[in-house]
């Protein structure tokens, strides 16, 4: 049965720098022999987090369920039935941009935090168990993006709360160097492989 990997891609410009690396990533999945499907949250409607901490008070490992009648819960049962993931975003002012920020805070599902505990929530899901490939871009050159931009970490910390461990990290530096620019072709392969790991 070939594995299902999905891409949620928080990049505001289909076609651009995170986009065209993602479908890398996605090539390389598919030449492995995996089902792939792609998901951009600027076509979705997914509000704001407004922290009244409903999902996070039922017990379980069932992550908990929002207020809100978005597509938020679609994406997620999406994530429920894939294998691994590819989450692409880019960095606007020192980290990811609003709308993949709106969609991290709306993981706050996969955390137990009743009203009665003081010590702050617990993940649902303890051990990730799959697995996930993360993308940037930055103004910065990618060493220095990776120290002084929260762009990584906020994609780490995305996927540990969905439950899956990153096997490859992405950063594409200097991208504002030109009006159209394209990903360096090293950047692409590496996606590639990752993508096929992935697989």
């Amino acid at each position: 049965m070939p594995k299902k990997i999905l891409a949620i891609v928080g990049s505001y410009r289909k076609g651009g720098i995170i986009d065209t690396i993602v479908d890398e990533a996605l090539a390389g999945a598919e030449q492995a022999g995996a089902e792939v499907a792609k998901i951009y949250l600027v076509d979705q409607k997914v509000e704001f987090c407004t922290n009244c901490r409903t999902c996070t008070q039922e017990p379980g490992k069932r992550r908990g369920e929002c207020i809100h009648d978005d597509d938020m819960a679609n994406i997620l049962y999406q994530w429920d039935d894939a294998d691994a993931l590819v989450l692409g975003a880019p960095v606007n002012f020192f980290n990811v941009n609003a709308i993949t920020r709106r969609f991290m805070e709306r993981l706050v599902c996969y955390a137990y935090w009743p009203w009665k505990e003081k010590m702050g929530p617990k993940m649902r899901i303890a051990r990730p168990a799959k697995k996930a490939v993360l993308i940037t871009s930055s103004a910065m050159p990618g060493i220095m993006g990776r120290v002084f931009t929260g762009a990584m970490r906020a994609l780490k910390l995305m996927a540990k709360t969905m439950g899956a461990k990153p096997t490859a990290t992405i950063f594409a530096g200097l991208v504002p160097s030109e009006k159209d620019p394209k990903p360096p072709k090293k950047l692409l392969a590496k996606a590639r492989v990752a993508g096929r790991r992935l697989a």
